[in-house]
């Protein structure tokens, strides 16, 4: 998502930190330089001079220049700005008893699927939704809305011999009462283009259905035209939210940036994908992460908790509460993340810019989770247990060899291992919202620490090596270099 975008932006970073020495100068040259990023990025004009003069005014000051890590409080500054550009948002839905929710816009911005996946989405949230097929200008519409509905067990209202959306509306909220539906999602029309009978039409069921919330559905490729697009329909009906579609790919980017500032009108929602599952709440702190390259962990987060099933969550949670996370959990979390999607789009949700693309463009990453899986399975119950403890030079040549790799892979493995179950322990003991906040605090210090990874918490061991310790040690380690080295000969 947004690479050209990141690109750009670490571009511009690079050359700031490259200085011998920031100065006001070379600081406004840096800034100019985002600035030309943003506007590639499709962004509005208006929005980019706006934006660059608040980064200027905090980032041009003797106390920025001075400072020991000039550069990494400029990206912090860049990262505040823009989510205070695109925040705050409010993701709720604000249900009552019975709630209508209206979805609108153009032909090809993804909205009828974008129906479907908002019902799905309520309906894992314990509610009970209705679709109302209110597209009456396109019979396929109509079919694709009950395909979807079928797919997802969520009932449609549809009547393909109807010519008045507005009665179709009004009938099917008497239906979805009766029928003991909580939400009402009504499909309208759409056309290629904006013009006064569509918005006759929608304001027409705007008045007549009275909604209590109006969504506009927005292709996120268009840039500046899914904000022009916004602003048309927010005159016409005062929408509540935008959700933006289709921001899978490597688009501009602008929309995003643009649209609440120049229309008022919060994201509340993002399309990232194409299956049914692929909607995702609007965060400003994690899309300003991953325009910046760190990642969206929230958003991985709660991508995890969508495709792991309910017992498998269940019963990960009781050995996390026993204390447990081996490698056990680990290698079955590897077996659900086939299920999420591509790797580059989770990866672009863990952060790390063109660096872990370019790293990430000729891997197989199926092939990759084989090797884990295999270095795992390899493994005795107290080395999965507890690999630090139990896995020494001789045990770590043991696995590799049964598993068909290097015995670098397994020290790579157990060092990506640590810090994870760390942080599966500490966000154990959570609540949901904790979580959350744990998350985003995250989020923060990678934003303070451009250049950090997740890192493994220091803990004491209690007690010193003595120096026969210390000296078995060293033996080992020089013994395993010796080995290395005469490997490298033979392949040589």
């Amino acid at each position: 998502m947004f690479e050209s975008l990141q690109d750009s932006l670490q571009s511009a970073f690079r050359r700031l930190s490259g200085q011998a020495k920031l100065t006001e100068a070379n600081m406004r040259e840096g800034l100019q330089e985002v600035r030309k990023a943003l506007l590639e990025a499709d962004v509005s004009y208006k929005v980019v001079q706006n934006f660059i003069d608040s980064v200027s005014e905090r980032a041009l000051g003797e106390q920025v220049i001075n400072a020991i890590r000039p550069t990494e409080l400029v990206i912090k500054i860049v990262y505040d700005e823009l989510v205070e550009l695109m925040g705050p948002v409010d993701t709720s839905l604000h249900l009552k008893d019975f709630t209508k929710i209206m979805l609108c816009g153009l032909q090809g911005s993804g909205k009828t699927t974008t129906c479907a996946k908002l019902a799905r989405m309520l309906k894992k949230n314990g509610k009970k939704p209705l679709l109302v097929a209110a597209d009456l200008q396109r019979p396929a519409a109509i079919k694709q809305l009950q395909v979807l509905g079928e797919q997802i067990e969520v009932p449609v209202i549809a009547d393909l011999n109807e010519k008045d959306p507005v009665a179709l509306c009004r009938r099917a909220v008497k239906e979805a009462k009766a029928s003991g539906a909580d939400v009402a999602i009504f499909d309208t029309a759409g056309r290629l283009h904006i013009d006064d009978e569509l918005m006759k039409q929608l304001q027409s069921i705007d008045n007549k259905v009275e909604p209590d919330q109006v969504y506009l559905v927005v292709d996120g490729m268009t840039g500046q035209d899914a904000v022009n697009s916004a602003k048309a329909f927010n005159d016409a009906l005062e929408l509540n939210g935008v959700i933006l579609t289709k921001l899978d790919g490597d688009q501009r980017g602008g929309a995003v940036l643009s649209v609440k500032e120049v229309t008022g009108v919060p994201v509340k929602f993002l399309g990232v994908g194409e299956h049914i599952e692929e909607l995702e709440p609007f965060s400003p702190e994690g899309m300003a992460g991953r325009i910046l390259g760190q990642g969206d962990l929230a958003a991985l987060a709660q991508r995890v908790g969508d495709v792991i099933d309910e017992d498998e969550q269940r019963r990960m949670q009781e050995e996390l509460e026993k204390g447990e996370f081996t490698l056990v959990q680990f290698r079955s979390m590897l077996d659900q993340v086939g299920k999420m999607g591509p790797m580059n789009k989770l990866m672009g949700m863990m952060g790390g810019g063109k660096e872990v693309r370019d790293a990430m463009k000729d891997v197989d990453s199926d092939s990759q989770m084989k090797r884990i899986r295999g270095m795992i399975d390899s493994m005795t119950p107290d080395e999965r247990r507890n690999p630090k403890k139990y896995i020494d030079v001789s045990r770590r040549r043991r696995i590799a060899a049964g598993s068909g790799v290097e015995p670098n892979e397994i020290t790579d493995l157990i060092k990506m291992f640590e810090p994870m179950r760390d942080m599966m322990k500490k966000m154990n003991s959570m609540g949901p919202i904790a979580k959350m906040k744990y998350m985003r605090q995250m989020q923060r210090e990678a934003m303070s620490n451009p250049n950090g990874q997740l890192k493994k918490e220091k803990v004491g061991t209690g007690k010193r090596l003595s120096p026969k310790e210390k000296a078995k040690l060293k033996k080992q380690k020089e013994k395993e270099l010796r080995r290395l080295k005469r490997q490298k000969r033979r392949g040589d």
